[in-house]
């Protein structure tokens, strides 16, 4: 299964996501390839402290490498695929082969998770045209609403047009704080606009990432929120997320 992380707008929580998932995902028992397809940050890579590694997705793309040779296993059991925080010699066009690279190395894995740039463009329309599912990040602030409506339209259109097997995997709020009543209208709003695309437990209560401050320490330090601090709300919350996606994967 291929999931990208996409939201259409920056600071949400996407590679935290991408990541966190990924070990998560591991820590249940399966084999996990984590994609770094925001070729212009390697934040992905940062987290996992491998964005100097040689050769990255950078070199698979331009033809200097096989996409085997580029993935590495990260300690927390992920095989990651990072790219260079260097562009020499890239071209635009490289970008189109992202889906071929990712359909060499399909069957050796039983989630890959791509995370994709902040920004709508060729680099995230390739990454969304390499997988079959797309997990949306939402920031529980003021504009989310209309964010996401407009990105939802952008995957309608691409699912017509070069993804007929895009379809969402799931909306995902990020940033929640119970305390603040701007994160509560949020939340109930996307509940009663979206509820039928929300991850939710088996209470209905739909499951949401929460505000965390060992969230928001852990790549600093290149360490995915789960190696850093097991035990904070953020990795509970993210491993309860995987919980989920590992259920519907069963129940298809």
């Amino acid at each position: 299964m291929i999931i990208t992380v996409a939201s259409g707008k920056g600071g949400v929580g996407k590679t935290t996501t991408s990541a966190s998932l990924a070990v998560a995902l591991a820590k249940l028992g399966k084999k996990v390839l984590a994609i770094d397809g925001d070729i212009s940050m390697a934040n992905l890579g940062i987290l996992f402290n491998m964005e100097k590694k040689k050769p990255s997705l950078h070199e698979v793309l331009s033809g200097e490498a096989e996409v085997k040779d580029a993935i590495y296993k990260h300690k927390t059991g992920v095989y990651v695929l990072p790219t260079s925080l260097s562009l020499d010699g890239y071209k635009k066009s490289d970008i189109d082969l992202l889906p071929d690279v990712v359909l060499e190395v399909v069957d050796d894995y039983d989630y890959i998770i791509i995370d994709s740039p902040p920004t709508l463009g060729n680099i995230m329309i390739n990454t969304l045209c390499a997988s079959d599912s797309v997990i949306i990040p939402v920031q529980c602030e003021f504009f989310s609403l209309e964010g996401l409506v407009q990105f939802l339209k952008t995957i309608k259109l691409l699912k017509k047009t070069k993804n007929t097997k895009l379809s969402i995997k799931g909306i995902l709020p990020t940033m929640y704080t119970s305390q603040n009543n701007l994160s509560k209208q949020v939340l109930s709003d996307l509940a009663r606009h979206f509820g039928n695309k929300m991850f939710v437990d088996k209470t209905n209560t739909p499951i949401v990432i929460p505000r965390n401050v060992r969230l928001a320490e852990a790549p600093s330090f290149g360490r995915p929120v789960a190696l850093y601090d097991i035990k904070s709300k953020g990795a509970i919350a993210y491993q309860k997320l995987a919980s989920i996606i590992l259920e519907k994967s069963n129940d298809n």
